[in-house]
């Protein structure tokens, strides 16, 4: 059976957990090679431990110079850079005055910032591959919740700069994005605190959806395989809602 993503390099961030660990691991199954992004020490060596052709490199996607390693990393290693998978993130929860000022700027920087500094090194070389940058956003670009200012907002800054890259960098680069809606993950359940009842606020989300459930990474991973592969090469500058069908209440 044909591999999708066969001798394909890609840098994939927010590695090590939820959706970024399940998207890393739909690559290498589909023959990609990985250089991993996360924080995570124990989860990212486990992970280049078992999947092949995948190395991890620790760090923060808020610091300019890291970005700049791990395109040095994906092409010293592997000699040339395909595709990027943007999964970093944190929510930075509080109303827009308790918020502080250092959780705006940290939550921006992961969110949005990063992508800009990891987009900015590797476009030369994905020019070249005529490669592409999967972005993962959030429903959040379009609608707002309780006590996520920073969050909102820095997702809808991600779904900006996808169309910003996109038209700049076709026909060479493809650009999406994808916006999941409420996914089975810790970040779901550390954003259910926001609100009174953490646990049905939950509840609440999945009978929302028309589908009567949550997401699971599994269903945002074979989603980022469509975009990033082949199949989906006349696909670009866009958003691709992935959330059961919430928006539509």
């Amino acid at each position: 059976m044909s591999q999708k993503l066969k001798n394909k390099v890609c840098i994939i961030t927010g590695a090590t957990s939820g959706m970024g660990k399940s998207i890393a691991e739909t690559f290498s199954g589909e023959g990609a090679k990985l250089i991993l992004s996360g924080r995570n020490m124990d989860e990212g060596k486990a992970m280049a431990e078992t999947l092949p052709n995948t190395v991890f490199i620790p760090g923060d996607v808020c610091e300019v110079d890291y970005n700049k390693k791990l395109i040095e990393e994906a092409l010293s290693q592997f000699g040339r850079l395909d595709l990027l998978s943007v999964n970093a993130g944190i929510l930075g929860l509080g109303n827009v005055v308790d918020l502080s000022i250092d959780e705006w700027h940290k939550t921006l920087n992961t969110n949005l910032s990063a992508i800009f500094y990891l987009s900015k090194f590797a476009i030369p070389h994905l020019k070249k591959s005529r490669g592409t940058i999967l972005i993962n956003a959030s429903i959040a670009a379009f609608k707002s919740f309780p006590n996520h200012p920073a969050y909102c907002a820095s997702k809808a800054g991600a779904v900006a700069i996808m169309k910003q890259i996109a038209v700049e960098y076709g026909p060479e680069i493809r650009v999406n994005a994808l916006c999941p809606g409420p996914v089975d993950t810790p970040l779901l359940w550390n954003s259910a605190k926001a609100f009174e009842n953490a646990d049905k606020a939950v509840s609440d989300a999945r009978e929302k959806t028309l589908l009567k459930r949550l997401g699971t990474t599994d269903d945002i991973a074979k989603l980022a395989l469509f975009m990033a592969s082949d199949d989906a090469s006349w696909i670009t500058g866009t958003t691709v809602n992935i959330d059961g069908g919430i928006l539509n209440v």
